[in-house]
């Protein structure tokens, strides 16, 4: 709900105590135009959209401002997807006359010839935005529109000021101001944005503050002056998506009844209420794939919860309590805005019952919230033996995929690939830790893709919605034969090398010694129970050590130094 603390409706020009200023102009000004796009996340071409608007906001700073309404069919979320419908929305559409996705209304409006649907309708397709807003851009207001807002970062209260000033009357005696709350730089999925779930939504409406249309200005003659502050308590989130004060928008507007926007005015709100100077908040450590001995990137979100701006930090970082690495990052976080920082590669030692990340950032004024972690499990292992199957679908020229060592060895490479074919590969994976990765160039994902093991254990699926791409850990025990247990006990040391190389519990078995390009540089039949196998004549580099037994077969890596 929303507080008025002041209302006036007069003839005189009044200061308002809120701000401590009037912000509105008293000189006739042209119309401001604002664009209300219908969207949704499953709409192929509402990005085309976006752009677009975005591209008349660009070319119209201060007069153009704009309001993204998911809304209809294509904005139903599926399972796991984010909600970002309003009450608001379907009204607002339903009004517009809209046939189709992505719609629009410039001031809502009717513009003879540009209409998307019925005669008299005023939504719009693309197409007509440019045109419709220049022609509102080219008429004289009879009313102008100011905007401000502040919210309070402790109590999360948005208190919003509109002014209206009023050079002409109006042709209708009642008029109807409206302000829409809006948040950006929401992060979700967008069919047709070729940025998988990673599409950057803008001017997304999240809340209409004075109600469905707006609260009622009964004067609209000639020097009428209209000064409006509200308060509105600001939820944690919007149908469970959160809410990012720093990355909040107001529009006002004034309409002549629930449709003829008049002209219009948008702020970003200031921020008041802070208790610190100084206060990085580590926020959270991102979520870190299950590993298995590659070294870690992490990322720590920061948010700068003080009133003076973050320009360096001191970001001290471990695993398993290990050695804690040091990072000195240097930037520019201005007040409750939050950056994602890339910190340095980490090694680390896998323990078994589980994995922790650790980030501290150096002192502040705060360091209550200077600790953030992330917790992370081991890889699954599977078997030597694994099968690939991946489905191109239409964008199979943009398609690769790969598997590399924890050592950095490509074992397998393949792509980009012909549209709409399927693709079935035997693999032979040694005894080792590896990512599995599958890449799109142009951020389409594919149609579908599964790695699993001998032992139907699925290492890593995908129904084709990976974006740029997506990665799987995962170990391998290099056992070729399918639940055969005859080489489970068996062991390879020291590994790295030097001169001498053990194999331990392979008795009766037979061993091979490939190089990377595989050729045979050692065979024996029979090996004893301990077997010792001279390297020294090898030269530093990867090797592979096959033990055959019966059906089963074991492949495992080792360095020689």
């Amino acid at each position: 709900m929303i507080k008025k603390i002041t209302s006036a409706l007069v003839l005189a020009f009044i200061v308002s105590n809120s701000f401590g200023q009037t912000i509105v102009s008293t000189s006739p000004e042209d119309r401001k135009v604002v664009l209300e796009e219908f969207t949704g996340i499953h709409c192929v071409w509402c990005p085309s959209g976006h752009v677009i608007a975005q591209t008349i906001q660009n070319n119209n700073p201060g007069d153009v401002f704009l309001v993204n309404i998911h809304v209809g069919g294509y904005a139903v979320p599926l399972a796991g997807e984010p909600d970002f419908r309003t009450p608001y929305g379907s009204a607002i559409a339903n009004q517009s006359g809209l046939i189709g996705y992505p719609a629009g209304t410039v001031n809502r409006t009717n513009f003879p010839g540009l209409e998307q649907g019925a005669s008299g309708s005023t939504a719009m397709s693309r197409g007509a935005w440019s045109n419709a807003s220049n022609q509102v851009m080219a008429q004289e207001s009879y009313v102008n529109v100011a905007v401000e807002a502040d919210i309070d970062i402790q109590t999360n209260e948005l208190t919003v000021h509109v002014e209206g000033y009023y050079t002409g009357s109006s042709p209708v005696a009642t008029n109807f101001l409206n302000v829409a709350l809006l948040q950006n730089n929401t992060t979700g999925p967008q069919t047709g944005g070729n940025a998988g779930s990673n599409y950057n939504h803008m001017h997304r409406l999240v809340h209409m503050i004075t109600g469905q249309w707006g609260i009622t200005i009964p004067t609209t003659t000639i020097n009428t002056f209209v000064d409006e502050t509200m308060t509105y308590a600001i939820p944690a989130d919007y149908n469970g998506v959160p809410v990012e004060l720093a990355d909040l928008e107001v529009v006002a507007f004034i309409n002549e009844s629930q449709q003829g926007t008049s002209s219009g005015a948008g702020a970003y709100p200031t921020y008041s209420g802070f208790v610190n100077a100084n206060d990085a908040f580590a926020r959270y450590v991102a979520e870190i794939d299950d590993q298995c001995g590659f070294d870690i990137r992490p990322s720590v979100n920061v948010q700068n919860s003080g009133s003076d701006p973050i320009t360096s930090l001191e970001i001290n970082y471990s695993v398993n309590s290990g050695t804690v690495e040091t990072y000195n990052w240097t930037g520019n976080i201005t007040s409750l805005l939050n950056e994602t920082i890339e910190l340095p590669a980490i090694s680390y030692t896998i323990n078994p019952a589980g994995n922790t990340l650790e980030v501290t950032l150096g002192s502040d004024d705060n360091n209550s919230n200077n600790t953030a972690s992330q917790t992370f499990e081991n890889a699954v292992t599977a078997t030597g033996s694994a099968t690939l199957i991946l489905n191109t679908g239409s964008n199979g020229t943009q398609i690769t995929w790969d598997i590399i060592s924890a050592g950095g060895t490509v074992l397998y490479s393949e792509g980009p690939f012909s549209n709409n074919q399927s693709f079935n590969y035997p693999l032979t994976l040694p005894e080792d830790c590896y990512k599995f990765e599958v890449r799109s160039a142009n951020g389409n994902g594919g149609s579908s893709v599964v790695l699993y093991d001998s032992n139907s254990e699925i290492l890593f699926q995908s129904t084709g919605g990976f974006g740029f791409g997506e990665s799987s850990n995962f170990n391998s025990n290099g056992v070729l034969g399918i639940n055969d247990t005859t080489l489970e006990g068996v062991s390879i040391y020291p590994n790295p090398a030097t001169s001498v190389l053990n194999v331990s519990n392979a008795e009766n078995a037979t061993v091979e010694v490939y190089s990377l390009l595989g050729q045979v540089l050692y065979t024996k039949n029979a090996i004893s129970i301990e077997e010792q196998i001279q390297v020294s004549q090898f030269t530093a580099g990867t090797y592979f050590v096959k033990i055959t037994n019966g059906n089963a077969v074991k492949t495992t890596k080792f360095i020689k130094r």
